[in-house]
């Protein structure tokens, strides 16, 4: 427990100066540090890309820039997938994708997802995993965090005496998607990515080109030989960690030792988890100078934090009913998880993971007790306990702006937000934003489980369903871990799967963009006495009530007949 306690006063220790960085790195009109070094190097990026970092966008034009960049992205990797049995950087042969595994893995890893249908270092070249993979991982979290400083920009900003958003109707700039993208990619995710990538090799991670080894193991007694892959594997895991990604370089991800090798290494990975969400609570305060509400934000996701964390780690001291009878019956439960991490790390990392749709492991979920499964659906369904880099705090203010409308209606008010009235476009776009959630997920886990023959479970009734159900939750909410076990390397599961990632990516995404540039167009409303508080306790109450019940009332039904009834039929 000491070491669940060290890993979150780390996380505050870091985030808190991080986040000052980010807040002058990538604030609008600040001094930003080391802007003399990295200025000739972003408006040499801009040259060579040949896009105009000082134009003005609107929400339209943000969300076309960030469309347009992302298909390209897509139909590049998609098409270095296919080809790279005749690519360069493939020292071990391996063959090229078939087309629907390449197109699921490049709309995975292009959504922040990262969810693999592939074992990384079998089916993987270093071209693909260096030039697609890696790309990806910088890019698609810098994203999310660019469109929340548009987000920020309009919304949260405290606005001045005279400003465009008193006008009616006028036409909002949201900011420069391109600029807003460089700055997070040069000035914060590649400076951060480098330091922890040496301080993983400095702990034995692997970090070369060369191909796999050949080695005689150990034990005198074994004559055969191993063939042990290796890569630039150091680089990938330290932006897969910090960027809320979470696809590994191996297939068993970071419970493999050599993407892991030591205590201090998984503390060092455990930590980036968090890392970058947290820091944005306070990038965010400083940039907006709503600190008060960036703090009461902070507290409902740490409060969510500890439940789940707590939860995942009585869960798994738990003992596991399979060992029922056996001399072992009573300890923990070990099942799927390294015995170097033992229970609580394992559970803390798992419980961390799936708070921010990193889906990262160093245990395998599908070996939990069914409590500790029910946690990390649920923090998928919440999704805002942290959330991916930008997205997950954008996925809060989609509920305090359903919250804030509930509120306004139970004071006898008409709906406003932050002195802005909260009328039908924006209600129904924050409302699909919201219940697409649902839709996809339980509406492909439905029709997949209506079909046996597509699903490809390896385990019948309640856990077949948690399985299923895992794969579309966790594509949703584009965190990329899995229940393992199921046949998810078919065109069904390739397909359907491409659906929930994009739509789960996009819509939570650039809806509130649109909402937050509408909102900023209409007229600011003074404060009276019945006006809504966003920064008080009650209302930090009445949005963690309103994200708990939505979740609640959408996915409880499919818990009970899922790990609930796991549970109760074990007995545990």
């Amino acid at each position: 427990m000491n070491d669940v306690i060290l890993c979150y006063a780390l996380v505050i220790g870091l985030a808190i100066p991080l986040g000052l960085y980010m807040a002058h790195s990538l604030g609008d009109g600040r001094k930003a540090p080391l802007e003399s070094f990295f200025l000739p190097i972003e408006s040499g990026i801009y040259r060579l890309a040949g896009v105009d970092a000082q134009r003005t966008m609107t929400w339209q034009t943000y969300a076309w820039a960030v469309a347009k960049l992302h298909i390209v992205l897509v139909l590049l990797a998609w098409g270095v997938f296919m080809a790279q049995g005749w690519l360069p950087l493939n020292p071990d042969r391996i063959p090229g994708m078939s087309w629907d595994t390449a197109l699921h893995t490049a709309v995975s890893f292009a959504t922040n997802t990262n969810q693999q249908h592939y074992s990384g270092q079998a089916q993987l070249s270093y071209m693909s995993q260096t030039f697609a993979i890696v790309t990806l991982q910088f890019i698609t979290p810098a994203t999310g965090l660019a469109v929340l400083l548009a987000i920020a920009r309009v919304l949260l900003k405290k606005p001045s005496s005279t400003t465009a958003s008193d006008v009616k109707g006028a036409v909002v700039d949201v900011g420069n998607y391109y600029r807003d993208l460089m700055r997070t990619l040069v000035r914060v995710m590649l400076p951060v990515a480098t330091l922890v990538a040496l301080l993983l090799t400095w702990q034995g991670v692997p970090g070369t080109y060369q191909g796999a080894q050949t080695v005689q193991p150990l034990d005198s007694t074994v004559t055969t030989t191993q063939h042990i892959p290796l890569g630039p594997v150091a680089s990938m895991v330290a932006i897969k960690q910090l960027g809320t990604n979470g696809g590994g370089w191996y297939g068993p991800n970071s419970s493999v030792p050599l993407e892991n090798p030591t205590p201090l290494s998984n503390v060092i990975e455990t930590v980036s988890l968090l890392l970058f969400p947290v820091a944005l609570l306070v990038a965010i305060g400083v940039m907006t100078g709503r600190r008060r509400l960036m703090m009461g934000i902070g507290a409902v996701m740490l409060a969510f934090s500890l439940a789940s964390t707590t939860a995942m780690i009585v869960s798994e001291k738990m003992p596991n009913a399979a060992f029922e009878g056996l001399a072992i019956a009573g300890s923990p439960n070990m099942e799927g998880k390294e015995v170097r991490f033992g229970p609580e790390m394992s559970a803390l990392w798992a419980s961390w993971t799936t708070q921010t749709s990193n889906g990262s492991v160093n245990a395998m979920h599908d070996s939990f007790n069914p409590l500790g499964g029910a946690v990390t659906l649920m923090d998928m369904f919440v999704n805002v306990t942290f959330g991916g880099i930008g997205v997950g705090l954008i996925g809060y203010l989609l509920y305090l702006m359903l919250a804030a409308f509930v509120g306004s209606l139970m004071i006898g008010r008409a709906p406003e937000l932050l002195g802005k009235p909260l009328e039908t476009r924006e209600m129904r776009w924050i409302s699909l934003a919201i219940l697409a959630q649902p839709l996809i997920i339980l509406g492909l886990t439905a029709l997949t489980v209506a079909f046996p023959a597509l699903a490809g479970t390896s385990n019948p009734a309640f856990h077949g369903l948690s399985q299923v159900l895992y794969e579309y939750t966790s594509a949703f909410a584009n965190n990329g871990s899995g229940f393992e076990g199921l046949g998810d390397g078919t065109p069904w599961w390739n397909l359907t799967c491409v659906i929930a990632l994009l739509v789960g990516r996009f819509l939570p995404m650039l809806a509130p963009l649109a909402v937050a540039a509408w909102l900023a167009g209409k007229r600011t409303a003074p404060a009276g006495r019945g006006s809504l508080d966003m920064d008080s306790g009650a209302f930090v109450g009445l949005t963690a009530g309103v994200i708990v019940i939505i979740n609640l009332l959408g996915f409880l039904p499919v818990l009970v007949l899922g790990p609930v009834a796991e549970q109760l039929t074990l007995g545990l």
